[in-house]
């Protein structure tokens, strides 16, 4: 971001005299006074602390600005906008800032797989455009103006991840962004006991047509038909993804290896391969396709991008044990549809050793928590995973429904418990097994994974 001061202070509708201090160019902006660079815009933000009190801090690493909303008096050798509040004026320059560099904008959201898609439609069109996508999950009402403030000023295309936990999240960030184009991955559970359904899940995630502009596209899953209903007054083109015959995009798997998957693309010649495992990324790399061709890549370009793809960590991330075992980790997030999908690839892949499964409880799914957990048994059989480590208190319904017919191979940990958790996986893992890990990423089976990469 490159802005002049006074630029910023008509964008924001600064509160005070601004115009004290002469014009001068302002560089990039940041929340957190520990990464301010020279010639930085301070933006104080209040959370579990007050930001206002690390201005200090701010000015000694080189800001040249700040917004101000306390009612505390202001330093008198730094710029200040005053403004009614610090977030707030952080939006209203996202806005101002998008207007004025104008790169088209795709919006993505989904109960599940929407960094990995972020990444997949981020690495296509680089091949043809300018790109820059949301960094991590900066995917809220802070990170995704403060991604739109981090872009390049030559950016053509800008890949922005929208993620919620409550209805009307969604509707606020598409209208902020007015996306060009805008995805969902799935609906699944994920957040389901603040939103009370999958229906009102689906609800949600469809706001982010609430600021899609009227010719733009929309990409949605062909095979759930709660969306369907929703769509009935919508002026945007919309296409589908997926297995059936009648999706704009369908997709069929040829190949599924341990680090690769290669599908078809109906309306395509060739065989596409992206460098992760699993059908459920093969629907992920529908929508990159689908927003690629909309924009105007060949097929050879397409395909380019999905096989140079680079995924953010901790999302279906090959790593290796210690030993030399083979670690799948995918421990940012879960939800019932996600642990499923996971496990249903993983449970056939090949291995000369056993099969091991490291799940976590999953988040925020409210009274029927339970019932969802104990469902994901249909994907766990012994014959195909060997032996199951069960993580946290959720989790022991799943364990009550499988402690019979796995004889011993199933083991429950409380999560005070990970030491033993690590141990004991690290006891039962040889060098030719592989290990899937899989759960919400506050349950911290990162951590397992780390151990077992360190483990001598």
């Amino acid at each position: 971001m490159k802005l002049n001061f006074w630029e910023i202070a008509q964008a924001v509708q600064a509160e005070n005299d601004w115009q004290q201090w002469e014009d001068f160019s302002v560089t990039g902006i940041e929340f957190d006074s520990r990464i301010i660079q020279a010639g930085n815009l301070f933006v104080p933000l209040t959370g579990n602390a007050d930001g206002h009190l690390f201005v200090g801090k701010a000015q000694e690493n080189g800001a040249s600005a700040a917004f101000w909303s306390s009612e505390s008096a202001a330093p008198k050798n730094l710029p200040i906008l005053r403004v009614t509040d610090t977030l707030t004026a952080m939006q209203k320059l996202s806005v101002y800032y998008l207007k004025k560099m104008a790169p088209a904008v795709i919006g993505v959201t989904g109960s599940n797989g929407k960094t990995t898609t972020k990444d997949m439609i981020e690495s296509v069109l680089a091949q043809k455009y300018r790109t820059y996508k949301t960094q991590g999950n900066y995917n809220n009402d802070i990170g995704l103006p403060y991604t739109i403030l981090h872009m390049p000023d030559e950016t053509e295309k800008l890949i922005l991840e929208m993620g919620m936990d409550h209805a009307g999240e969604i509707s606020f960030l598409s209208k902020l962004a007015q996306p060009d184009v805008a995805a969902i991955t799935m609906i699944g559970e994920a957040h389901i006991e603040y939103l009370g359904s999958r229906q009102g899940i689906a609800g949600a995630k469809m706001e982010i047509v609430d600021g899609l502009k009227p010719d733009g596209l929309l990409l949605l899953p062909n095979e759930e038909p709660l969306l369907q209903p929703l769509t009935s007054n919508l002026s945007q083109t919309i296409k589908t993804f997926g297995w059936a015959s009648d999706a704009t995009y369908q997709g069929t798997v040829k190949e599924v290896g341990k680090e690769y998957t290669e599908f078809t693309v109906s309306g395509f010649e060739g065989v596409l391969r992206i460098p992760v495992p699993g059908s459920y990324n093969v629907t992920n790399a529908l929508i990159a396709v689908g927003i690629g061709q909309w924009f105007g890549l060949s097929m050879e370009e397409i395909s380019k991008g999905l096989v140079d793809l680079v995924v953010t960590k901790n999302r279906t991330e090959w790593l290796e044990a210690g030993n030399g075992a083979g670690i799948l980790s995918d421990v940012y997030n879960a939800n019932p549809t996600a642990m499923k999908l996971v496990l249903d690839n993983f449970r056939v892949m090949k291995t000369s050793g056993k099969r091991l499964a490291v799940l976590g409880d999953m988040l925020e799914l409210g009274p029927d928590s339970k019932a969802m957990h104990r469902s994901v048994e249909k994907y766990l059989n012994s014959k195909e995973i060997s032996d199951v480590f069960l993580y946290g208190e959720e989790m022991a319904s799943l364990y009550e429904a499988l402690k019979d017919r796995y004889s011993g191979h199933v083991h429950h940990y409380q999560k005070e418990a990970k030491k033993t958790l690590i141990q004991d996986v690290q006891d039962t893992l040889t060098s030719q097994d592989i290990v899937v890990l899989k759960g919400s990423n506050g349950m911290g089976l990162a951590e397992v994974v780390a151990a077992l990469q360190n483990e001598s």
